[in-house]
């Protein structure tokens, strides 16, 4: 198996599984990835979502062996993967409405760069580096990239890293805003599954609304003002909402049910 999923406990884990080819994307890792993604979001049991991927490196990108072969076949359909395979999960990964939480350790490059982007809630090892890559091999960007990137840093950075190709270091990468922690490499899996678990145990209905506003956030103030106002007054009328402000004024902890 190329892609594994666990769910335990309101947290689904997806994890990439192919180490001795650095986790690149081949047509059956790409399939069974978005049939994972996919199951995730139908499923009402997950409150939050774990994506990691074996071994030194969290992603490469594009399988380019298998890359090469469809060029040979039919340089005209060789790219056809973008629409059937890449645009499909980034928007799965997009539509999972609970949050999301990428642990990312080695070289995370091109598609895995917009794969890792497609998360909201990114902690990367210190030795973990960033790029595109698609420029080196004549390509300009799929997977997301040119809206996650100039969403995440603007269109100078954004543009920047697109044309250059260089790399980012994950020092870099936090001071810029791409990843929200990082810590020793050896940390990634128990600190980014200590989050994961934590908001799998948070106010659900809360975190779905967040998304839900983050998203929306470049429809501007007049927008946000309103979609706030609504979300608000659904999120009163929550259980969680209800019991979280009793266990307030007990000055006892809250147990959130997702609700």
């Amino acid at each position: 198996m190329t892609v594994t999923a666990t769910t335990a406990d309101g947290l689904a884990t997806i994890t990439i599984a192919r180490p001795k080819a650095h986790n690149a994307l081949d047509l059956t890792t790409k399939a069974a990835f978005l049939d994972a993604v996919t199951a995730v979001g139908d499923d009402p049991a997950v409150r939050a979502v774990l994506i990691a991927a074996e071994g030194r490196n969290f992603c490469v990108g594009q399988d380019l062996g298998e890359h090469v072969t469809a060029l040979e076949a039919d340089p005209a359909t060789a790219m056809d993967t973008v629409a059937q395979h890449y645009n499909p999960l980034i928007r799965a990964l997009a539509a999972v409405a609970v949050p999301v939480v990428v642990a990312i350790q080695g070289a995370c490059v091109g598609a895995g760069l917009g794969i890792a982007l497609a998360g909201d809630i990114r902690v990367a090892g210190n030795g973990t580096s960033f790029a595109t890559a698609f420029t080196g091999i004549g390509l300009a960007s799929d997977s997301g990239l040119s809206h996650a990137l100039v969403t995440a840093l603007g269109p100078s950075r954004a543009v920047g890293l697109m044309m250059l190709g260089d790399k980012v270091s994950a020092e870099q990468a936090l001071d810029w805003g791409l990843v929200h922690r990082v810590v020793a490499d050896d940390e990634i899996g128990t600190t980014a599954h200590r989050l994961a678990t934590r908001l799998a145990s948070g106010p659900t209905e809360a975190y779905r609304q967040v998304k839900g506003l983050i998203g929306a956030a470049a429809e501007g103030l007049d927008a946000a003002l309103d979609r706030e106002a609504t979300a608000q007054s659904e999120l009163g009328r929550s259980v969680d909402h209800k019991a979280a402000v009793s266990a307030f004024l007990a000055k006892e902890k809250p147990v959130f049910v997702g609700r």
